[in-house]
C-alpha cells in the first residue's frame, strides 16, 4: 500500500488514478496523518464494495465499544440491572416532560 500527501494527489492526479486503476490501494495523508483510502471499485461492484466497507466499520465500531465496555468493567451488568437503569431514566424524561 502506498501512501500518498494531499499535495501529491493534487500534483500528479492523472498518474495515481492509472495506478489505482490497474489495483494500487493508496493512504492520502495529510500533515503526515492518514485521513482517507483510495481504492479501485467497479461500475458493476459498486454497491457490494460500499456495502462491505460500510459493514467493515460498523464492526470497528462495535469492537471500539466493546473494548470501552471491558476497560470501564461494564461488560459484566446484569440484565436486570440494564432494566433497572432504562425504567430511571424514562421515569426522569417523564418528570421533565411533564
Amino acid at each position: 500500500m502506498k501512501f500518498i500527501t494531499v499535495r501529491e494527489l493534487k500534483q500528479k492526479t492523472s498518474e495515481i488514478w492509472k495506478l489505482v486503476r490497474n489495483g494500487q490501494e493508496m493512504i492520502i495523508t495529510s500533515n503526515g496523518r492518514p485521513v482517507a483510502l483510495l481504492t479501485k471499485v467497479s461500475e458493476d461492484t459498486f454497491e457490494e464494495d460500499l456495502d462491505i466497507h460500510r459493514r467493515a466499520r460498523a464492526l470497528k465500531a462495535l469492537d471500539r465499544i466493546h473494548r470501552g465496555s471491558l476497560d470501564r468493567e461494564t461488560d459484566q451488568v446484569t440484565h436486570d440491572e440494564i432494566e433497572s437503569e432504562i425504567k430511571a431514566a424514562r421515569k426522569k424524561l417523564e418528570r421533565l416532560s411533564a
